[in-house]
């Protein structure tokens, strides 16, 4: 295969990079937090000119993009309690919703003509929406495809059964010049248990996690505070409860907290939870969604959180002592990553299999909060290198003909 140099060129001559970055987005802002990270340090090095973002996030226009960023928004779907998808769309199946989603896409990349493609987690994308078009690109040549994949997944048994039901491990054989792992593989291995060949393990690459800065200020509270915050929300309604039980029990608990509830914990449970919040008298404060989240992360007293690898991020990168409530369903993903973290020294798990959730639990792990050690003091500062490595790896593989990519 030949690499395309037809995009359009600069004053200088030099080819205009450009790079797509897939994030399917069918739950939670984990995805296009991390496509946003990715795309604004590629952009902002210097490594891309620009980049475009494919997210099926139904909150993706409350974020703010760097200059050189933009984001085309797919179709929503939502996850059903039974596992299967539903469209958000009014008037469309989830077969119409999948085929416009994959059309959107197609159109999208034959117009942009990106030199390379970053895809989030899903090597065939939803509902395999992507096939068509990594076959499209395959065939043509002129742009690299690396899969890029969180820290961890989920166990690898039933990790390896979703990739074998989704043709996952032969997609990422025949499409992908590279994988990176967004965190070190001394921490954890997230492709262990799926049947990989050494060839494609030789183009794996552990970029570290990625560091996190603040993007956009804002204002935080003057007084000392904890951060609680459930991630994107869609599942935090029972560690939210809890938090609001432990100051609702102990009145002489502080320091005072900032509860950001997260765009997906909605209607009348969140109605509930703001009555409480009231009748607090102000030692919790709260608000729906914050985008500018990182100025809270930075200046809090500590953290109380779920487990999400996004936070994951923000915790070792603003130095945060924490509690970590994970989730266990639908996957082991949180749990996973909190106890193996708890493990190293670098936050606290608050593990459901090994601890009482109740109160008085919640209520010690507040009050202990203060005398944890800050993640730095575990080494935290060595597993931070994600964007340098990746903007490298970029650099390396838009540089490289691609008849020297692995087919």
């Amino acid at each position: 295969m030949v690499h395309s140099t037809s995009a359009t060129p600069d004053r200088s001559g030099m080819r205009r990079r450009r790079v797509v970055l897939y994030s399917h987005d069918t739950f939670g802002l984990g995805h296009l937090r991390r496509s946003r990270a990715l795309a604004s340090a590629l952009t902002q090095s210097g490594v891309a000119d620009s980049a475009i973002i494919l997210t099926g996030s139904p909150v993706a226009g409350r974020f703010t993009f760097p200059e050189a960023v933009d984001h085309v928004r797919l179709p929503g779907v939502k996850k059903l309690e039974d596992g299967s998808y539903a469209s958000q769309s009014a008037g469309m199946d989830i077969d119409q919703t999948t085929a416009l989603r994959a059309g959107l896409i197609e159109s999208t990349i034959a117009q942009y003509e990106p030199d390379l493609l970053i895809v989030d987690k899903e090597p065939t994308g939803f509902r395999g929406e992507l096939l068509p078009v990594l076959n499209t690109l395959r065939q043509q040549g002129r742009t690299r495809i690396v899969l890029g994949l969180r820290d961890v997944l989920d166990e690898p048994d039933v990790l390896a059964s979703e990739w074998a039901r989704k043709g996952a491990v032969e997609a990422t054989e025949s499409f992908y010049d590279e994988l990176w792992v967004y965190g070190v593989k001394s921490v954890y291995d997230p492709t262990q248990g799926l049947p990989l060949s050494d060839a494609v393990r030789a183009r794996t690459f552990w970029t570290g996690y990625l560091r996190r800065s603040i993007i956009d200020p804002a204002d935080v509270p003057d007084t000392p505070y904890i951060l609680i915050t459930p991630g994107g929300g869609g599942d935090g309604a029972a560690m939210v409860d809890l938090l609001l039980k432990a100051y609702e029990q102990d009145p002489t608990l502080t320091p005072h907290a900032v509860l950001v509830y997260g765009p997906f914990l909605s209607g009348d449970t969140r109605d509930g939870f703001e009555a409480r919040v009231a009748a607090l008298g102000g030692r919790v404060t709260a608000t729906g969604f914050d985008s500018r989240i990182e100025s809270l992360f930075a200046g809090a007293e500590g953290v109380i959180c779920m487990g999400g690898y996004n936070t994951f991020c923000e915790l070792l990168s603003f130095d945060q002592r924490a509690v970590i409530v994970p989730r266990t369903k639908p996957r082991l993903e949180q749990w996973i990553r909190a106890n193996r973290a708890e493990e190293l020294g670098l936050v606290r798990n608050l593990d459901q299999f090994r601890d009482e959730l109740n109160v008085e639990g919640m209520i010690a792990a507040i009050r202990a909060l203060p005398r944890q050690q800050r993640p730095s003091e575990a080494g935290a500062d060595g597993l931070l290198d994600g964007l340098e490595v990746v903007n490298q790896r970029a650099r390396h593989l838009m540089d490289q003909p691609l008849s020297n990519a692995a087919e």
